[in-house]
């Protein structure tokens, strides 16, 4: 199949996501609103909850990653586990590069407020593993090597988060003569947040894809079944960010430079990770598919994971929980704002007979 040009790639575009960025500013505004107008909402949203897990926020993020998921074919990604330089290109920026990298930024940005270091230190620890799937989508990146980075970013994520947090918080801080913390977070606690936020939305849509192509055939799953459930990836992604800003809209709105104050080594973080993830993959050759992949499974982090971390080692009001939410606060609009950057790169990269899945992401 020919990769189609970019004229194409835009014109095949829906409403929808032709205006993405103007639709997720409303969603972000319908948000903070929303938080400020109504007395108690946080609150009301915030007890809506099973065994510490948000069930507002778990349905957006299933809704927002079943679509994708389901477009996922899953007989290829055999075609991604074999390629070594990127699976080690991805574990070395997720769990060597980016954990060091939050801990630098934190304590040279932030050296006065403890709390928020910690906090960001925290969200450094947790790899995305959910918000990341759509991220690539919309950047047009190998949706087959997506679900396998992020699958192995689960598996490290449970093995090492804890281990991690242990060392960043407090080990390291003690040979470099700094303040040192602590960090609360179960085995149990990490894999029930892969679980749910991966595995049902993961099983569901390889589920959907067998049982689809078996019954009606692959022309019609991928021409009719997927184009009816693909906007929801979009609308599920707005709902979750409505409510991620109305849980903080009184929050945002009454410490705007402490938000300010995090947000700096966010946006160096984000950056960094992105352009380093695109850098080395296009230094390894990966293809515009793949290196988008790589940048962006760099790039993203599990907040519903780090603020769960945060609120039960330190509590809901802490300085700790407010920086594990400004997090997806910086991090939507800055990822957002780079799909776009990434899609003005493609054609940069020329045409290879790499196995991607760059032609077929073009909803």
């Amino acid at each position: 199949m020919n990769t189609p040009t970019d004229e194409n790639v835009v014109g095949r575009l829906s409403t929808l996501d032709r205006f993405l960025p103007i639709w997720i500013g409303v969603a972000m505004l319908v948000g903070l609103l929303l938080g400020r107008a109504i007395p108690g909402l946080n609150t009301a949203i915030e007890s809506i909850q099973i065994d510490g897990i948000s069930l507002p926020i778990a349905l957006g993020l299933l809704i927002m990653m079943y679509p994708v998921l389901a477009k996922v074919r899953y007989d290829r990604l055999d075609t991604v586990t074999g390629d070594r330089k990127l699976l080690i290109g991805s574990l070395v920026l997720n769990w060597v590069i980016g954990p060091a990298l939050m801990f630098t930024l934190a304590w040279l940005m932030l050296p006065d407020l403890p709390e928020y270091r910690t906090g960001l230190i925290i969200v450094g620890l947790a790899r995305c593993i959910a918000m990341v799937i759509i991220w690539n989508d919309l950047a047009c990146g190998d949706r087959e090597a997506a679900a396998v980075l992020v699958a192995i970013n689960s598996v490290f994520q449970i093995i090492m988060f804890a281990v991690l947090g242990w060392f960043y918080l407090s080990v390291l801080p003690g040979w470099l003569g700094l303040e040192q913390t602590t960090i609360d977070a179960s085995p149990w606690q990490i894999a029930k947040s892969v679980l749910i936020f991966l595995g049902i939305p993961l099983v569901a849509g390889y589920l959907s894809r067998r049982i689809g192509e078996r019954t009606k055939g692959r022309d019609w799953y991928e021409q009719s079944f997927i184009p009816k459930i693909g906007p929801w990836a979009l609308y599920g992604l707005l709902f979750t960010i409505v409510i991620l800003f109305s849980l903080q809209g009184d929050q945002i709105a009454s410490k705007p430079w402490d938000v300010v104050r995090i947000a700096l080594p966010l946006l160096a973080y984000f950056a960094v990770m992105w352009g380093g993830g695109y850098l080395l993959g296009a230094a390894m050759r990966l293809g515009y598919a793949r290196t988008t992949t790589l940048a962006f499974t760099a790039a993203g982090n599990n907040f519903e994971l780090a603020i769960a971390v945060a609120i039960g080692t330190y509590g809901a009001t802490s300085g700790q929980a407010l920086a594990g939410v400004v997090g997806p606060l910086i991090e939507v609009p800055v990822l957002v704002a780079l799909v776009y950057v990434s899609l003005a790169l493609r054609r940069r990269f020329p045409i290879t007979a790499a196995p991607t899945t760059a032609a077929r992401n073009v909803r």
